[in-house]
């Protein structure tokens, strides 16, 4: 997964990022991408401040709103996925993170679609039982939401606690989930 991460802490220079927005039950999704892959994929309320957070976290790459036939796919999937028609694709994603994050992500993207499981439980299966705040640390800094589906990790006592793009929109995205897998759709 992913460019360097010294390619990223020169805000992505050299590297040329191509993102859409489009309508999704969430609100405003954002899906961008490099050559390697999703590189973001956010969730807002307008067009103006998802692309202009994506900007400033890519401030010397070559940043441009395009809706190429692989964006289009991208997005395609993470709307199937929202909605519960295509409940599980690995995308090819160019992440940064550290190699504990990744580790995180790793096994986050293990979840099956409609389960969830704790911080605690996350932080066990790395054989890293006390680190549960770093694998809190390493949902809230995922920038893929619904591909690394960190929406599916709870707090201890099984509520939906913090997440990136607001408690609310993880409580939905559960609920579709549980539905779809239940049959629902």
């Amino acid at each position: 997964m992913g460019a360097t991460p010294d390619t990223y802490r020169r805000g992505g220079e050299g590297m040329d990022v191509a993102f859409d927005i489009a309508e999704s039950p969430l609100g405003r999704l954002l899906v961008a991408a490099t050559d390697r892959g999703l590189c973001a994929v956010t969730i807002g309320d307008d067009d103006a401040s998802l692309e202009q957070a994506l900007r400033a976290e890519f401030h010397a790459a070559r940043v441009c709103r395009d809706s190429t036939a692989s964006l289009r796919e991208y997005a395609t999937v993470i709307l199937g996925q929202l909605t519960g028609r295509a409940p599980h694709r690995d995308l090819p994603l160019d992440i940064r993170g550290t190699a504990f994050e990744r580790m995180v992500w790793d096994e986050i993207r293990r979840i099956p679609f409609g389960e969830t499981r704790t911080y605690t439980e996350i932080a066990s299966s790395l054989g890293r039982p006390r680190a549960v705040r770093a694998v809190a640390k390493a949902c809230a800094a995922n920038r893929i939401a619904i591909a690394i589906p960190c929406h599916r990790v709870m707090g201890k006592d099984g509520t939906e606690r913090g997440y990136r793009w607001g408690v609310e929109r993880k409580r939905r995205l559960l609920a579709q989930e549980r539905r779809s897998a239940d049959g629902g759709g």
